[in-house]
């Protein structure tokens, strides 16, 4: 077993430890981009409330109901509709990052769910209209692009955004998993992310010395 991860017996039996369980739903689909461009599969995320990038679901308690009943009930909030869920959904639970906020005693319990593309565009309309949740803790779905287009939008520049905790190392490991990303065009992708990252340094610090100099004229 990997580092850090857990199976479904021992997470359950840590005592005093906190649970969240998070879900990637996915579909298959046939559109393109401009016509051109096979986007291939949706793949679901969600703009957090503190501008973090994360699957939809939330914190749960074992001891009060199921994992999967807990993150079914997650959904409803977040998205508007009521996804069931299933041990059959569940990939991986693991220790949340030390670096992650609020990891202290966190487990983290990793779900997907594969759905049709109509079932996948209901959810994003719901979770747009009916979610109690939106606007609040969730401030708006978001699809993965698995393109790569020229001058590395696309993959590279979605990985490149802050997400919480290890949601992008579960993003990472499902498209590799799910043969959703060649590893190939998956690792050109990274290495994008981690040049747009030290570009992405620079232009904060050239802010920051901006709002620095106004602020001492003041």
């Amino acid at each position: 077993m990997a580092s850090g991860q857990l199976s479904r017996v021992e997470a359950l039996a840590c005592s005093g430890c906190r649970h969240a369980c998070h879900v990637m739903l996915y579909a298959d689909t046939k559109s393109q981009l401009f016509g051109k461009i096979p986007i291939r599969h949706i793949i679901l995320m969600q703009m957090r409330f503190d501008g973090l990038l994360g699957f939809p679901g939330g914190l749960v308690n074992p001891a009060e109901e199921t994992l999967e009943a807990g993150l079914s009930r997650e959904l409803s909030e977040e998205l508007g509709v009521a996804l069931p869920m299933s041990v059959e959904d569940h990939v991986v639970s693991c220790h949340a990052p030390a670096s992650s906020p609020s990891s202290s005693r966190l487990i983290t319990h990793f779900y997907v769910k594969k759905m049709e593309e109509e079932q996948i565009r209901e959810v994003e309309r719901a979770a747009a209209s009916t979610a109690t949740d939106h606007g609040q803790e969730v401030l708006g779905m978001v699809r993965v692009p698995l393109y790569t287009m020229k001058g590395g939008g696309g993959l590279a520049s979605f990985l490149s955004h802050s997400f919480i905790g290890n949601a992008r190392s579960q993003l990472v490991d499902s498209l590799l998993r799910l043969n959703l990303v060649a590893p190939e065009e998956l690792h050109k992708a990274l290495v994008h992310s981690v040049k747009t990252h030290t570009h992405t340094a620079e232009d904060l610090k050239a802010a920051l010395a901006l709002t620095d100099a106004r602020r001492k004229r003041f």
